[in-house]
């Protein structure tokens, strides 16, 4: 086992790794900005070292001052987190060559799954279901139409390098392809360095499922179910729930075996996502994986009972998947609400500044990961989320009224939040019902009145 784990990462899931190598007798280092200085990471890391201003250019995604930081610290393997350099495969291999153990699969892994384009061919190989589609990287405008075209409308460009909601364009029709492919293509290029693009047939008013996997050095890969990620605006997600509503236990049994074999294809190692787009009959078609921890972790480990930060220490440690997971039954429900600093009256304008009252809720079934407190300051340099809360009860119904009562108890004074939208979100009938897609966002109707008494406590 590791001695110490220098964290490459800040906030929420900084302190969340903290945690998890503390109970596994790990020292730990934190390194931080100086916009950092005071967040709650770096109070509870063993060691914290400072690696430069507050542009992440210039410190967490600086690779020459997190390795100096290892060196001078001692730390023997490196925890990436989520975001920043999670998924760089030069970042991977520059650790290897420095012999720091990196906490995230090989630079091999990463490049070939981070190519959403190619990644999709090794899926198809493996006999995971893929969206239908145009095979690999388009050649241009041209190639995108003629193929558009053949497929059918509408059909979706999207940039290989791509995440969130960049390099993506929907085209619902022939003359729109050209223009579309070369703005998608553009943005690619500022925002990722690379402008290639490919092409997929447009799942309409899909659902989007993922499935955790667990993979070990030795070959094995398990699941842990599925999670409900389809509330989401602009491609960013803002409350997820395990299990979904709307999957049954035949189509889990089949959507974990379609995420084993993925893994299993690639040698997996550690934890991994296999996001999926499943439409209204339950066919579902593989979409990317995400090769780390993501930030919905938590509902899975409510559900499961399973510590997933100290499981992918002990798979990169030589650990063997737990046995006792292969027959798995998942525990009542679990709902996950991402609070960020932001305005939802506003078009969920970021919202950063001081937080003058902050008080989190607690009780049976409630669970917060948050790195903030009263008389934090909101950084304006990265994203912002203030942290997560999240329930567990017997059953969905019970979920929603546990974090109906956990919202109504969180006092976030200072700035604006997303909670009053999330409470009006669990009043809804549509969600209530469970009967919902990516769409929901488009249609819902908040009013922002009927909450603005809790932008008054204090």
């Amino acid at each position: 086992m590791y001695k110490k784990v220098l964290i490459a990462n800040r906030g929420e899931i900084a302190l969340r790794v903290i945690r998890a190598c503390h109970e596994l007798n790990i020292k730990t280092v934190a390194v931080y900005s100086t916009a950092d200085e005071l967040s709650l990471h770096v109070k509870f890391a063993d060691e914290a070292v400072c690696i430069g201003p507050p542009a992440s250019s210039e410190s967490y995604l600086n690779i020459p001052r997190i390795i100096a930081a290892c060196e001078i610290t001692g730390a023997d393997a490196i925890h990436p987190g989520y975001g920043f350099l999670s998924e760089s495969a030069n970042f991977s291999k520059i650790c290897a060559e420095n012999d720091f153990v990196f906490l995230g699969p090989t630079p091999d892994i990463i490049d070939a799954m981070g190519n959403k384009a190619q990644a999709k061919i090794t899926m198809k190989a493996a006999g995971v279901p893929v969206v239908p589609g145009g095979e690999g990287i388009l050649d241009g405008p041209e190639d995108a139409k003629i193929k558009a075209d053949e497929m059918g409308y509408p059909v979706m460009l999207k940039a290989s390098a791509g995440g969130g909601e960049k390099g993506m364009r929907l085209v619902k029709k022939s003359e729109d392809v050209i223009p579309s492919f070369k703005s998608a293509s553009q943005e690619s290029l500022t925002s990722f360095g690379n402008g290639d693009m490919y092409i997929e047939k447009f799942i309409q008013n899909p659902r989007h499922i993922e499935v955790q996997i667990l993979g070990d050095s030795h070959g094995n890969a398990i699941h842990l179910g599925e999670r409900e990620c389809s509330i989401q605006r602009r491609h960013q997600k803002l409350i997820e729930e395990s299990p979904s509503p709307f999957v049954d236990e035949e189509t889990r049994k089949a959507l974990g075996d379609a995420a084993i074999k993925g893994a299993k294809a690639v040698n997996y190692v550690g934890v991994g996502t296999f996001e999926f787009l499943m439409d209204k009959n339950k066919n579902f078609y593989f979409m990317e994986m995400n090769t780390r921890i993501q930030v919905e972790h938590p509902v899975t480990e409510m559900v499961t009972g399973i510590d997933l930060i100290k499981q992918q220490i002990k798979m990169h440690a030589g650990f063997k998947c737990p046995t006792y997971l292969e027959n798995f039954k998942l525990r009542g429900h679990s709902i996950e609400c991402r609070i960020n600093a932001e305005d939802p009256a506003n078009n969920f304008m970021p919202f950063p500044g001081v937080i003058t009252n902050f008080h989190m809720p607690g009780g049976k079934g409630v669970r917060v990961d948050s790195h903030a407190y009263a008389g934090y300051k909101i950084p304006t340099q990265y994203d912002s989320m203030i942290g997560k809360i999240i329930v567990h009860a017997k059953n969905r119904e019970r979920a929603i009224i546990r974090m109906q009562r956990a919202l109504e108890e969180t006092i976030i004074v200072g700035p604006k939040t997303t909670i009053p939208y999330q409470m009006a979100i669990m009043k809804d009938e549509k969600f209530r019902s469970g009967v919902f897609d990516t769409s929901f966002l488009e249609t819902f109707e908040y009013n922002q009145a009927e909450y603005a008494y809790k932008e008054e406590k204090v």
